[in-house]
């Protein structure tokens, strides 16, 4: 048998070596196909498929607040918890072996080197012993660690080597944190990171990398504290308990806790999920559209490669009778030409994982920013398994069905001197072949068709501002360092320095900016008005400095503007959007009214008068619907963050050197950070769509091509089988125009035969990426007729130019023609 196998391989060797031409085509159709394929699968695998690098990941959950009434405005599902929420959940449930805190806290480190801002997690202790995650250099956190005035931190492996040049004394030394000294506890392994990109929503303001992890810490008073939601929540599920088991469990509790507190938590519900779909949920159903994507172009090229296979084995004809007349059974036959399709694919599945490596580079370097995961892309043994596994499948596929048909020749046509072998059923099969390359063809364009008007419509939504020559950098002071006061007197001075530069037409300051992401909501009163029976007032707030509506281009609608005047000591006011007026003043001039909201402790509100209405503005993403906004003057509630927005005459970027050095006038250890122009947050906002839009667009023209090749070789081949009939046609008068018609109608017959069954299998899979879309729906008739339009008529195309051929065949050589 192994014999008999070696032997068919190095005939099989010896064909396509033979023949150059007919192997380099059926190698490059499939190495794009599978190289395709692979790229994609190991993005699918390093981001889907493959486990969170923690201890039994598929028991570690994130538990959120729900508020259905908040949720339904502002189209959020995941809220974070307060210190006081937290702890009764920690001790009252039995579902969790443990149950951690965190939330994200920037740090300023200086002393040696250059100050730097970092990203950093302030956790509760039990966070890496939860995750199962040791310390390469020293040890994590202990129970005692967490205490009241602690200072203790652990750092990264990416700044130990960094800063320190991986001193491995570390452990023990004090480094300079926010003004403050912090002892180094310890070193983390080199491949932790966490929270990673996709395990917090972005509208958390977690940092993409931390460098730093230090305790809560917190006194008796926050951990009473339920007025402000900040935290993110997770736990390790007890092997005995289910999912759904610990969020019955929770809903009780969740019950308990609004039964003893209703003034914090009334309609406010408790929301399990796994961390592994909160990390890849979001991006899971564009990356298997893709993966379906790359397998219908998988296909289309199996069916170009069949065709050339059809086409080769009616040149075998005759060998094929010869070794029937002499002996050779039909299935000896079939498994010799399947050997020699299967070691087509082979060659083919190795160029496509050399291709793919390549296209691992591309996807990465074009892939959205929020991409989770991505360190896990790459080669591994299990994309080498699905490479090797599609690569067999591919050659079964696409040899099978033309071995069946060689296999069987009738020998009398076969060997007679000059005989031609009875086509039918091999044309009968291309036909099918067509048909299909048109049908796949066709649902994959529709799909990048959907793609692109959804990019296109998301890209005309107004963002509210004007984001040209706007260059944005983030500022975090140490609270240590600056109270209130003075962090209201820090970037009143820099934004005054700053508008001193050159080239600088204004300057202001924001927290959050718009397009960061940045999702947070507050309660308030209004005047002379109770809410509804399951209502609240809720609000985003956003802290902002006079002259900031300026410097980013947004329309005072009503009333004024903030002023200088609007000081520490100044009466209470605030600026409120459109859709906030209109949804709680929809009838009335909200100009004057006054509302009232404390973030810590809920207690008698603190009265400020709106005094202006602007335009809406998209603060979390431009797909995201408007959502009620109140803009505070940040001399009257300082903010120790920041982020500065300065508006130029040229390239902002040429600007940040010197936004840097007047920061550094004003605090030599103050570092900036997050460095963009607003055009780059524009950008960035729709970079996921543009990946899923770019991707599919380019599978779409590569399907098309090979579409268009495959119906062209089917003409062609067809032109060349009826020549003798062509010329006795032409040698009895028909005229050119006929000929012409004759082949074309031929062809366009099974187009639009594909093109019907490609409608109708549009119509059920494009249902599949409805919440990838935004503005158009996913059976959208425009795109549908459109994209069966252009294809059908690249198809016409390819029909004509062989047809255009027949036309001109000789009649007297055509009569010659054997």
């Amino acid at each position: 048998m192994m014999e008999t196998l070696w032997q068919d391989l190095k005939y099989g060797a010896r064909l396509l070596i033979k023949r150059p031409g007919f192997t380099a085509v059926a190698v490059l159709a499939l190495a794009l196909g599978i190289g395709a394929n692979s790229a994609i699968f190991s993005v699918v695998n390093g981001v889907v498929l493959r486990a969170l690098p923690y201890k039994d990941p598929d028991r570690l959950m994130m538990v959120w607040g729900r508020r259905p009434l908040i949720q339904a405005h502002a189209g959020m599902s995941e809220f974070p918890v307060s210190a006081a929420d937290f702890i009764d959940w920690r001790d009252q449930n039995q579902s969790f072996d443990e149950i951690a805190a965190f939330h994200s806290q920037p740090f300023n480190i200086s002393g040696s080197g250059e100050p730097e801002f970092l990203g950093g997690v302030r956790s509760s202790y039990n966070l890496f012993s939860l995750l199962g995650v040791e310390a390469q250099l020293g040890r994590t956190f202990l129970k005692d660690d967490d205490q009241p005035g602690s200072r203790v931190v652990l750092i990264s492996d990416g700044l130990w080597e960094r800063r320190f040049g991986g001193d491995p004394n570390i452990i023990g030394q004090q480094i300079i944190l926010n003004d403050q000294p912090y002892t180094v506890l310890g070193v983390l392994p080199r491949d932790f990171q966490f929270p990673r990109r996709g395990e917090i929503p972005a509208g958390f303001q977690f940092p993409r990398q931390a460098d730093l992890y230090t305790p809560l810490a917190w006194t008796p008073n926050q951990m009473a504290n339920r007025g402000r939601n900040f935290l993110a929540v997770v736990a390790r599920l007890k092997p005995e308990f289910s999912m759904a088991q610990a969020q019955s469990e929770m809903k009780g509790i969740s019950e308990h806790i609004k039964e003893l507190n209703p003034q914090f938590n009334k309609n406010t519900e408790i929301s399990i999920v796994s961390l592994h779909q909160q990390a890849v949920g979001k991006v899971r159903t564009a990356l298997l559209v893709l993966l379906a994507a790359v397998a219908f172009v998988l296909l289309i090229a199996c069916a170009n490669v069949a065709n050339l296979l059809l086409a080769r084995a009616a040149a075998r004809q005759k060998e094929i009778a010869i070794r029937t007349a002499l002996g050779a059974s039909r299935v000896r036959l079939i498994r010799q030409l399947l050997t020699e399709s299967v070691l087509l694919s082979l060659v083919g599945g190795t160029l496509g994982l050399l291709l793919s490596l390549w296209g691992i580079d591309v996807l990465l370097a074009i892939s959205p920013g929020n991409l989770p995961r991505v360190e896990g892309i790459r080669v591994d043994g299990r994309v080498l398994a699905f490479t090797f596994v599609v690569s067999l499948i591919t050659g079964i596929v696409f040899g099978l069905a033309p071995a069946v048909q060689a296999s069987k020749p009738d020998l009398n046509d076969a060997l007679k001197e000059g005989g031609r072998a009875s086509s039918v059923g091999h044309n009968r099969f291309r036909g099918f072949l067509v048909v299909s390359e048109v049908a796949l063809a066709l649902v994959l364009l529709i799909g990048a068709g959907l793609m692109i008007r959804s990019f296109v419509s998301l890209l005309n939504v107004p963002a509210g501002l004007d984001s040209r020559n706007v260059l944005t950098v983030d500022v975090g002071l140490p609270r240590a360092k600056y109270t209130g006061p003075q962090q209201a007197a820090f970037f009143q001075e820099t934004i005054e320095r700053v508008k001193s530069l050159p080239g600088v037409q204004s300057a202001g300051a924001v927290y959050p900016l718009p397009l960061s992401g940045a999702e947070e909501g507050s309660n308030f009163s209004i005047e002379g008005r109770e809410p509804a029976e399951g209502e609240r007032f809720n609000a985003g707030p956003r802290w902002v400095s006079p002259g900031y509506f300026k410097v980013m281009g947004i329309s005072l609608i009503a009333g004024r503007d903030l002023a200088d005047q609007d000081s520490a000591d100044a009466p209470r006011v605030l600026l409120i959007n459109e859709t906030m007026a209109r949804r709680y003043w929809p009838n009335e001039d909200p100009i004057g009214r006054r509302i009232g909201f404390d973030y810590v402790t809920n207690e008698k509100p603190n009265w400020r008068q709106i005094v202006g209405v602007v335009r809406d503005v998209k603060h979390t993403s431009l797909e995201s619907a408007s959502t009620p906004e109140m803009y505070i003057p940040f001399p009257q509630f300082p903010s120790s963050f920041m982020t500065l927005v300065v508006r130029t005459e040229g390239d902002p970027l040429n600007y940040v050197s010197g936004v840097r050095s007047q920061v550094m006038s004003v605090d030599k250890n103050q570092p900036i950070s997050n460095v963009h122009t607003m055009e780059q947050l524009l950008s960035n906002s729709v970079a996921e769509r543009r990946f899923n839009m770019l991707l599919l667009g380019v599978f779409g023209v590569v399907a098309l091509l090979l579409s268009a090749v495959g119906i062209y070789g089917v003409m062609s081949y067809a032109v060349e089988q009826r020549t003798h009939e062509l010329g006795v046609r032409m040698a009895l008068g028909a005229q050119t125009s006929h000929v012409l018609a004759l082949v074309v109608r031929e062809g366009m017959l099974l187009v639009l035969a594909g093109l019907g069954v490609g409608i109708t299998a549009a119509f059920a899979l494009t249902r599949l990426m409805s919440s990838l879309l935004y503005g158009v729906s996913a059976t959208d008739p425009v795109t549908f007729a459109a994209i069966a339009v252009l294809l059908g008529a690249v198809a016409l195309l390819a029909c004509y130019v062989p047809a255009r051929r027949a036309t001109k065949v000789d009649p007297m050589v055509a009569l010659r023609y054997e």
